[in-house]
């Protein structure tokens, strides 16, 4: 539907950011986000995770941007995706996950994870608006970005 294409795409949100150039590689992000959702560090489980290329010394954020075209949300073929009323962030419910993977390729980031033991996907939830990993970024490397929501014209 061209305008329900429309409302999603055009809708207010709030995102992740990151500046590679900043990150120091410290996997602070990583620690955090798994204490916040599973309770201990297992960075398996982050929603958030660094790639490194140890040598050239660059470090790469890999996160979820909640996509305006949000392609995961359109490709889950059992509702387990949806949008945050509050935020606008693109959620994934994973009691509703069935373990299909079909969201894992529709993300044109590859930053949907699945873990095996419970045959679930899991990806950033955006802390309810509240990113911990950009709280405790101790380089700055990491933000919250807010867009507007308004149609250009």
């Amino acid at each position: 539907m061209p305008g329900e294409f429309t409302k999603i795409h055009f809708r207010k949100r709030k995102a992740l950011a990151a500046e590679a150039k900043i990150c120091a590689g410290c996997r602070t992000c990583e620690i955090i986000c798994s204490l916040k959702h599973e309770g201990k560090v297992d960075l398996e489980r982050a929603r958030i995770w660094v790639k490194a290329n140890p040598f050239i010394g660059s470090f790469i954020p890999q996160i979820c941007r909640h996509c305006a075209d949000a392609p995961c949300l359109y490709a889950c073929p059992e509702g387990a995706m949806g949008l945050d009323a509050n935020h606008g962030t693109v959620i994934l419910d994973e009691e509703k996950c069935t373990g299909c993977k079909i969201c894992l390729p529709a993300c044109p980031f590859r930053v949907i994870r699945f873990d095996d033991r419970v045959g679930k996907a899991f990806k950033c939830d955006l802390c309810g608006g509240e990113p911990e990993c950009v709280k405790w970024c101790p380089v700055n490397a990491l933000g919250a970005v807010d867009f507007s929501g308004e149609v250009p014209r």
